[in-house]
């Protein structure tokens, strides 16, 4: 019989969290914590996303109108939320966010959270276009939030998690440093890529509402659970090596109101039994504290 490789790629070879060694976070925290929230726009009328029904025909206003919700209503919540806990946020913005909702963006502004690279829109999947054209949407995702905002995202997620294979490498090129769509391991992994080393930071594939609310229909109640017991899991796994926990939310999803009740009791309750090896912080400060470590260059 044929061999076949185990993985198609060589942007990192595989290696067992155990056997690795150890580092802190800042101030000899062990867990670091972070919320990520993604700040979408859709195309009304060309439709791609998530659906309530199954979707409908063009143009589909039940949808559309529901996605619409999070940046108008949802968001909010999570926004009072975070200032009652002292919570920081990463932003994961589209770049057409800043035509569509700018009050949503000036509001994280504001609190001085991290905004991440999240492509154009939701409204397409990146991965799928040519070479050229992905490194040219990345380009000008870039550019348009170095003029925004001051300086260049660090970070990139890609909507839809749609990524080709030249991704990692454009990232490099265009001078991101870390990116947050693979979501293999409980710490940063070095990507290898043909320009030089782009970071993995850990990204919640299971802790993100949309795949359990909309592709296994948990409830909310479940969702804040699993928050609650991914935290123990990592907060007593990382007294033997330090680990990231991230929570993926969208304001149309945990925003609406008869989930957002359980939103607040799983963060609450998190905040309360974080003790002193909990870091609250964001991908990018990830990032730039594992950069800085000798011990995993």
């Amino acid at each position: 019989m044929p061999a076949y490789p185990t993985a198609n790629h060589e942007l990192y070879d595989y290696s067992a969290i155990i056997d690795r060694p150890d580092f802190n976070w800042p101030g000899g925290k062990r867990l670091a914590f972070y919320v990520a929230v993604n700040l979408e726009t859709f195309s009304f009328g060309n439709d791609t996303g998530p659906t309530l029904n199954g979707g409908n025909h063009a143009p589909d206003v039940m949808n559309y109108s529901w996605r619409e919700y999070g940046n108008r209503v949802g968001v909010w919540r999570f926004l009072e939320l975070f200032n009652d806990l002292e919570i920081p946020a990463a932003a994961l913005v589209n770049m057409d966010m800043y035509d569509a909702a700018p009050r949503v963006l000036e509001a994280f502004r504001k609190r001085g959270d991290e905004f991440v690279a999240h492509g154009r829109t939701n409204a397409e999947k990146p991965g799928q276009l040519s070479e050229a054209k992905e490194r040219e949407l990345l380009e000008q995702v870039r550019n348009r939030m170095k003029k925004e905002e001051g300086k260049a995202p660090a970070g990139y997620l890609a909507p839809h998690i749609s990524n080709s294979k030249s991704t990692p490498k454009l990232l490099k090129d265009l001078n991101y440093e870390y990116q947050l769509d693979w979501a293999m391991d409980d710490q940063p992994v070095w990507l290898n890529t043909e320009k030089g080393k782009l970071l993995s930071v850990p990204y919640p594939a299971e802790v993100n509402d949309i795949p359990q609310l909309i592709g296994r229909n948990k409830t909310g109640e479940q969702f804040g659970a699993m928050i609650g017991d991914a935290f123990e899991t990592l907060k007593r796994d990382s007294r033997q090596h330090s680990r990231v926990m991230g929570v993926s939310l969208h304001p149309y999803l945990m925003g609406q109101p008869h989930r957002f009740t359980q939103l607040r009791k799983a963060l609450t309750k998190l905040r309360e039994r974080a003790g002193d090896k909990v870091w609250f912080t964001t991908p990018g400060e990830i990032n730039a504290h594992y950069r800085a470590l000798d011990s995993v260059k």
